[in-house]
């Protein structure tokens, strides 16, 4: 029976080790299948983690499957008005924002960290330029 519990913990780390390599790479959308692999491999993970009592793994797992089930929960829900036209798989790659929401965040923090880059290196140049005429003032008034 040992070998039952160590194979539904292996089972279980092989599921959402491939799951999340998946989508890490591109190869999976976040999606269903992924949703119904990281719950079946929680579940065998708390499993595992019960028969040998370790507690932190199982509280952990539980999250883990709750927040999957609710995942596919609402992707039912919100999957159950018939869809016109069966369209291509899309593949998300990582790194790429999958909505118009995100791409506006990615324009946004863009622009903030490298906004007007002339400008501002034209502002550098003058404070410099001060800097260094007060610092000649300053040794001349001294000499």
């Amino acid at each position: 029976m040992e070998l039952l519990w160590e194979i539904a913990g292996w089972s279980g780390a092989v599921l959402i080790l491939s799951a999340y390599l998946s989508v890490s790479m591109g190869w999976l959308k976040a999606g269903k299948r992924f949703q119904v692999a990281n719950l079946i491999g929680a579940c065998a993970f708390i499993i595992n983690g019960a028969v040998h009592q370790a507690w932190p793994s199982v509280v952990t797992n539980i999250a883990w499957c709750l927040i999957s089930a609710i995942a596919i929960l609402r992707m039912r829900t919100t999957n159950e008005a018939p869809a016109a036209a069966a369209e291509a798989p899309q593949v998300q790659f990582p790194g790429v924002p999958d909505t118009t929401g995100q791409i506006a965040v990615v324009e946004a923090i863009t622009s903030a960290v490298h906004g007007d880059v002339a400008g501002r290196a034209a502002e550098c140049q003058a404070s410099l330029r001060e800097g260094r005429a007060r610092d000649s003032a300053i040794l001349s008034a001294h000499h």
